[in-house]
């Protein structure tokens, strides 16, 4: 009986054998966390390095949480706010923070609260952390692409890697991302290993993500980017979206945080096509005011065509779309325009169409939406209600947030939350 407690709380408390399957922002916590409390850790990797995507993320900079109280952080989250409270409240954005500050990676606040290397480099942000990992010893297997994750009786046992050799362990903590992004590893293995353990996957998509546009002028207007517009979706005539902020013309259609932002709200409903995009360029002004705004310029230029009358109203390349779309002669006279022809340029100053044809795929989606449900993972300890010593965190859970480095903040305190709870 004295033996059978020594082994019981030899495999409870300190020493246990935890393997992380994933090197990316959530594994890399995890790990760090399992070994602080005295574990032996091992993380395998199927790629050559840690840290791929984060290595991506804020276009190389690495937006690595967001400044905001703690209760906005959870208002940012779409799907899983409340499975989210414990752990955020655990490791919240200050931890994190003080976290790479500790290890000499300093942060900075940018708009809107998001934080970044002071450096602008994510390369620091792995460096730190593999760092952290390398001061614990623990370690990185890379080239290790676990094919699948085995049982006995309800327990963790195993894992077989790249087909062949079998790990065990006394538990395992799946980090392996979603599906965006494929190139980074993300391929939605973790979906795969959770269905194997009896869990429901909820239907997944590409979220924080550009739309297409049926519209072919978009090519002419790729690259111009639109600050403090205003933009609303329309499906079947019911507005179903509306936002102000910044967003930008591609080749193939529309981008930017206010469009990355509707996605995530209602991709659902966008990506079938079949709904509407309009944007207000002056959502400062009134219909009223911006026709007074007409009257003056169209005064101060009444003898110019009215294709060369546009520029202090609106950006370069967009004036001959605008001018296209307004039906009025590029070359009239200002003063020979009429009330009707002004007031067609009105409407499409407030409310410029674009018909939304889809939304692009995962190769350019931030994040996914969907994944592991929620309710089948205890939210204090990410442990698998399916499977005993299992545990899952980060993108491969379907809990997802806005922009601005929320994400990544479900990823470090998911992770800290499975690795805290090895021992």
């Amino acid at each position: 009986m004295a033996l059978l407690f020594a082994v019981s709380v030899l495999r409870k408390g300190i020493n246990l054998k935890v393997i992380v399957i994933g090197a990316g922002a959530a594994g890399l916590m995890a790990a760090y966390h399992a070994a602080k409390n005295g574990n032996e850790v091992i993380i395998l990797e199927k790629n050559e390095k840690s840290g791929k995507k984060i290595y991506i993320t804020g276009k190389g900079r690495c937006n690595l949480t967001n400044t905001a109280d703690i209760t906005d952080i959870g208002k940012n989250i779409l799907r899983g706010s409340k499975f989210m409270y414990s752990s955020l409240r655990s490791f919240t954005n200050e931890d994190v923070i003080a976290f790479f500050e500790d290890r000499g990676m300093h942060v900075k606040e940018e708009r809107g609260g998001r934080a970044f290397p002071v450096s602008d480099k994510a390369s620091d942000v792995i460096k730190a952390l593999d760092s952290a990992l390398k001061s614990l010893g623990v370690q990185i297997k890379y080239y290790s692409n676990v094919t699948a994750v085995n049982t006995l009786d309800g327990h963790f046992k195993s894992v077989t890697v790249n087909g062949k050799t079998e790990i065990e362990g006394d538990s395992v903590i799946i980090t392996t991302g979603g599906l965006s992004y494929p190139s980074t590893g993300s391929t939605g293995d973790g979906y795969s290993f959770a269905k194997s353990l009896g869990h429901t996957v909820n239907a997944t998509r590409p979220s924080l993500v550009p739309f297409e546009t049926k519209e072919s002028f978009v090519r002419d207007l790729s690259g111009l980017s639109l600050k403090n517009v205003s933009i609303s979706l329309y499906k079947n005539n019911k507005k179903i979206y509306e936002e102000f902020g910044e967003m930008l013309f591609t080749h193939f259609g529309v981008s930017g945080p206010v469009i990355l932002s509707a996605s995530a709200d209602v991709g659902d409903e966008v990506k079938d096509g079949n709904v509407t995009l309009f944007i207000d360029f002056k959502p400062a002004m009134s219909r009223e005011e911006l026709d007074a705004r007409l009257l003056r310029d169209f005064e101060e230029n009444k003898n110019k065509e009215f294709k060369n009358s546009l520029d202090k109203l609106l950006p370069r390349s967009i004036i001959p779309v605008m001018v296209e779309l307004s039906k009025i002669d590029p070359e009239k006279k200002v003063c020979e325009i009429k009330k009707e022809e002004r007031k067609k340029l009105l409407n499409l100053l407030k409310a410029f169409p674009l018909n939304i044809t889809g939304l692009r795929g995962y190769n350019e989606a931030i994040i996914t939406k969907g994944g592991i449900n929620v309710k089948e993972i205890d939210p204090k300890t990410m442990e698998s209600k399916k499977c005993k010593g299992v545990y899952f965190a980060g993108e491969v859970l379907d809990v997802d947030a806005y922009t601005g480095g929320f994400n990544l903040q479900i990823a470090w305190s998911t992770g800290a939350a499975a690795g805290r709870a090895q021992g």
